[in-house]
């Protein structure tokens, strides 16, 4: 019955899917309840509703379906649509590790971390102040190499061509841009990278739910970011980017900031911090910067930019 919904609404019959879909959903079918959850999370057919989607993600994990399981348990750790658990989320964690090599992976990262109960980290490096104006710090060592090496490997089956903000407020691949990026959306953010986004927090002095979607970014040789702002003048702007420098066996790549002539060109586990607005809170011009070339080798980068108030779901 499900493979028919599926038929139906490749045919465009999605009201017709739908009720196939609802109503094996409300059997306790696992493969309808996380197809369902999916629908709600994305939007489509039905309205986007991201807290109908966790509750049926739950469900659909209470029903045995792997892949709720995983996603429930993500969703658990970070509070996306709902109340975060991370006790519970870990105990699942470690559940799932038993028969999942990757989430086994994720478990000892986070048993070789220092953190609290939430999942924050117990302490931090010093920052090292590189700029008044535009504020830039750098905290050297903030992450560990297995850290790195982890966001390199999630990030390597879902490369796209990176995307910039376009005229209509649409993100749209633009020339100014030419590296791959791969995002980490809330499904995909793990407990793993969701203690390293709540470490990025921390050192930035924000809250977790301000932060956009971790992306890890790809340049190859010759590829760039030309000088850009990342500041956004949207209702909810964007004041801060958070940066981890994932790897540094390569050549160029350096972040510059155009308009004071600083480069920065961290060393693996390095986090800069660099703020895109003032002290009275207004857009800042010095802020401008960019990805100079890469001249040899492949340079890794983890990049969160984080609103001036809650972003997430």
């Amino acid at each position: 019955m499900l493979t028919h919904a599926f038929g139906l609404a490749e045919a465009g019959r999605a009201a017709e899917a739908m009720t196939i879909i609802e109503r094996l959903a409300g059997l306790g079918e696992a493969e309808a309840l996380f197809t369902l959850a999916d629908l709600h999370w994305r939007g489509g057919p039905v309205a986007q509703d991201f807290a109908r989607g966790r509750t049926l993600f739950r469900r659909a994990s209470d029903a045995g379906h792997p892949m709720a399981l995983r996603a429930y348990t993500n969703l658990l750790a970070s509070g996306i649509a709902g109340p975060a658990d991370w006790p519970a989320a870990i105990l699942r964690l470690r559940v799932e590790a038993q028969g999942d090599t990757r989430r086994a992976q994720m478990l000892a990262l986070i048993e070789a971390m220092e953190l609290d109960g939430k999942g924050d980290p117990r302490s931090l490096p010093a920052g090292r102040k590189l700029s008044e104006t535009p504020a830039v710090t750098l905290f050297e060592g903030a992450f560990t190499p297995d850290e790195c090496d982890f966001l390199i490997l999630v990030a390597e089956p879902t490369y796209e061509g990176s995307l910039v903000r376009g005229d209509q407020g649409d993100d749209v691949r633009g020339e100014i841009r030419t590296s791959d990026g791969s995002t980490i959306h809330w499904l995909i953010e793990d407990p793993a990278i969701h203690a390293l986004n709540r470490r990025l927090a921390a050192l930035s002095g924000t809250g977790v739910e301000q932060g956009e979607a971790l992306q890890i970014l790809r340049y190859r040789p010759g590829q760039q970011y030309h000088p850009h702002v990342d500041w956004l003048g949207e209702e909810n702007a964007r004041i801060l980017t958070a940066l981890i420098y994932l790897n540094d066996d390569y050549g160029g790549g350096e972040t510059a900031f155009v308009k004071t002539g600083l480069e920065v060109k961290g060393r693996k586990g390095d986090a800069l911090v660099f703020s895109s607005i003032d002290a009275e809170g207004r857009f800042e011009p010095l802020s401008e910067h960019a990805g100079l070339p890469v001249t040899s080798g492949t340079k890794y980068l983890a990049s969160r930019w984080i609103r001036a108030r809650r972003h997430a779901a």
